[in-house]
């Protein structure tokens, strides 16, 4: 009997589901995670869920991994000293970049912009030029380019990058640029442009290669670790990395284009809390995953995350496809302070992490945070353990805060209560930019919370934005694990292909198409997956002819067949209006064509929970004293593993389980589907028409 296992790193804590194959039983664990090497984490997590569910580790045959290593490394900027190879006359290409300064109108004036990551000293120039379409008008000067690697060798560089201009259209010269390099700069890992993002552009080609470059020597250290200790420990075991855009990966792959792990992490979370809701019949979404450091969320639209064609790090853009997530440094470890030139809360994005982690770990942290925050609102309960077994310390906790309160000369409750409602307001903000700056209206979305601390502020997010119901899935802790371990192979093959409407025909489309899906499904072939279990999908980007703004429409090749190139230019029209208000009357342009192969993931077992009858008072446990909305309460305690389908739990309401504590404010009533995810509405509400609508459709 075969065994999968998803493992999500998080900054704080470490979380696992391990999977039978043939059964789809499941059984998770929460480990706390170990930043100075992850592997020690994760094989600590292994330990723990194969003791609860009574295997050996040689039984598991798959490992699918969410991990954070790139991010980190661009976030800390840690990553390798890069040299860059450039066509003569473009060696500032990174300089220069795009005219984008972030902040608003005075933003010029606060913005420090961060050095490339492939510093000038470090960038040589190739004699050599490529065409538009690909014919060569300069030859390669090898003598000369043989002589600036050696120069590259003093540099002490750790990787190269190799982007030339037009090597989208022929990458002859990149490929004999990377046999020199491995013969000058033995040792050295070399990107080319033309493998990692075979698009226009220069500088998207350029930054995207470089930052696969910078990411890569930490990331194949990590992989390569992993795969040694995972491998001492279990028999043949096969190791998949998540993709920011919610697939998998291969080790072997993962190692050559980090970059396309960049949002590796929070990608799970979004590819489990699909399978979640879908399920409980609510394909709209609006998913908020809570760890200990940072807040990611996403938009869901009939059952589909949204997906860009961007990856931003900090303030890092590359070009690699990712599920459209945006984070916010807003967790259980956010740290509260008090300026003092300002005098006025804030929270986070600092945070204390998993070493030492908040006061209330009692590990030696002593800053306030927001997990310090719930303890003293009485949100986490006396009788609740962290992943099972933390216990919390409350009078640390206490202690924290009181630095807050005696700075803004109010009462230990009232400063722990601001903490609290900061911190949703800034995920809060975070929702918007997902939903009403792209021109969704979040009353129209059911909102889906997870991650260890998720539950805690569900009720609070759903009332700010009008999210109804707020909904907490069973093990909401691990449901980023769940995506990792029931996601699958993914891999997907590009050309840019620049024709006007006029210049070309649904035919000639369709063939290009069809050729970067076969690019494509050969890649999943190599990972032992069968065509026939390999599902296609199509990606054009598109713009009027004579503008620089693209858009990417999905386009189905049957669609494309019967209506022509109508079945592009519609959806990009309604697309262009939805984001900017306005469509023109301007030829159509395609720039790029994509093909997506995915292969087929493992079903989880998730079968119904025993039906209750309407009070839930036999999940009862106990009684919490809680500071919700300014005034003193009295929760009642559930143990959600007592709970029934058709129990309705009123607030105020606290429901505990291993992974996760959920909080229901007064006026707010939770009421528990048949797969057990608790729905959280307040109280006498009435759907709103269009929220229907989109639930029926």
């Amino acid at each position: 009997m075969s065994y999968r296992l998803g493992v999500d790193v998080g900054g704080t804590f470490t979380d696992l589901l391990l999977v039978n194959e043939k059964s789809g039983q499941a059984w998770s664990a929460k480990v706390p995670s170990t930043p100075a090497d992850q592997s020690i984490g994760v094989l600590s997590g292994l330990a723990r869920v194969c003791e609860r569910a009574g295997i050996d580790p040689t039984q598991i045959e798959h490992v699918m991994h969410g991990t954070t290593v790139a991010t980190n490394t661009v976030l800390t900027g840690t990553g390798a000293r890069c040299g860059l190879v450039t066509t003569k006359g473009y060696g500032q290409v990174l300089q220069i970049a795009r005219s984008f300064v972030p902040g608003g109108l005075g933003g010029w004036v606060i913005y420090n912009k961060s050095p490339p990551l492939a510093p000038l000293s470090c960038t040589i120039e190739a004699e050599e030029r490529v065409g538009a379409k690909g014919d060569i008008v300069t030859p390669l000067n090898e003598e000369k380019l043989r002589g600036e690697l050696r120069k590259l060798r003093s540099k002490n560089i750790e990787a190269l990058t190799v982007s030339l201009i037009n090597a989208f259209a022929n990458d002859k010269h990149e490929q004999r640029i990377r046999k020199l390099a491995e013969q000058e700069l033995p040792g050295i890992p070399v990107s080319l442009s033309s493998e990692v993002v075979p698009e226009m552009q220069e500088y998207e080609r350029t930054v995207t290669t470089v930052a696969n470059s910078y990411v890569r020597p930490r990331v194949a250290r990590y992989v390569h670790n992993l795969k040694t200790k995972l491998a001492e420990k279990t028999r043949a075991v096969k190791l998949h990395i998540l993709r920011s855009d919610g697939g998998l990966s291969s080790a072997k792959a993962s190692e050559e284009y980090p970059v396309n792990l960049l949002m590796s992490g929070p990608a799970g979370g979004v590819t489990g809390a699909v399978w979640v809701a879908t399920q409980a019949g609510f394909p709209n979404l609006l998913t908020v995953d809570v760890g200990g450091t940072s807040t990611d969320v996403a938009l869901i639209m009939n059952g589909e995350p949204r997906l860009r064609r961007e990856t931003t790090v900090g303030d890092v853009t590359v070009r690699a496809s990712s599920v459209d997530i945006r984070t916010v440094g807003a967790g259980g470890g956010s740290i509260a302070h008090v300026p003092e030139l300002t005098k006025a809360l804030r929270v986070g994005p600092q945070s204390a992490g998993a070493d030492p982690g908040p006061a209330a770990y009692a590990r030696g942290g002593a800053e306030p945070t927001v997990t310090d925050a719930n303890v003293v609102l009485g949100y986490l309960p006396a009788m609740q353990r962290l992943g099972g077994e933390m216990e919390l310390n409350r009078e640390l906790a206490q202690k924290s805060v009181t630095k807050i309160a005696t700075a803004l000369s109010k009462s230990v409750k009232d400063a722990a209560l601001g903490i609290y409602n900061i911190v949703n307001e800034n995920m809060v903000g975070a929702l918007r930019l997902v939903s009403v700056e792209q021109g969704h209206d979040p009353r129209d979305y059911a909102l889906i919370a997870f991650g260890g601390a998720g539950p805690l502020h569900a009720n609070a997010l759903a009332r700010l934005l009008g999210s109804w119901p707020a909904i907490i899935p069973p093990g909401p802790g691990v449901l980023c694990a769940l995506g990792d371990a029931t996601t699958a192979v993914r891999d997907e093959s590009a050309r840019t292909f620049i024709r006007r409407f006029s210049e070309t025909t649904p035919k000639e489309v369709a063939k290009v198409l069809r050729e970067l899906a076969a690019d494509a499904a050969a890649s999943l072939e190599q990972e032992k997956v069968a065509r026939a279990d390999t599902r296609t999908s199509y990606q054009v980007d598109i713009r009027y002819h004579g503008q620089g703004l693209l858009l990417t429409i999905n386009v189905q090749l049957a669609d494309l067949e019967k209506r022509g190139l109508a079945a592009i230019s519609a959806p990009f029209d309604a697309e262009h209006k939805r984001l900017f208000t306005f469509a023109l009357p301007l030829e159509h342009e395609l720039v790029n064509l994509r093909a997506v192969a995915q292969g087929k993931g493992i079903t989880v077992q998730r079968p119904k929970i025993a039906r209750g009858a309407a009070s839930a008072r036999a999940a009862v446990v106990g009684k919490q004293k809680t500071y919700m909305e300014g005034k003193d309460h009295t929760a009642l305690v559930y143990d959600r593993a007592l709970i029934k389908a058709g129990n309705r739990i009123a607030g105020p309401a606290i429901v505990m389980e291993m992974d996760a504590t959920t909080v229901i404010l007064p006026r707010h009533h939770g009421q528990v589907d048949a797969y057990g995810n608790i729905l959280i509405f307040p109280d006498g509400y009435k759907p709103r028409r269009a929220t229907r609508a989109r639930r029926k459709a």
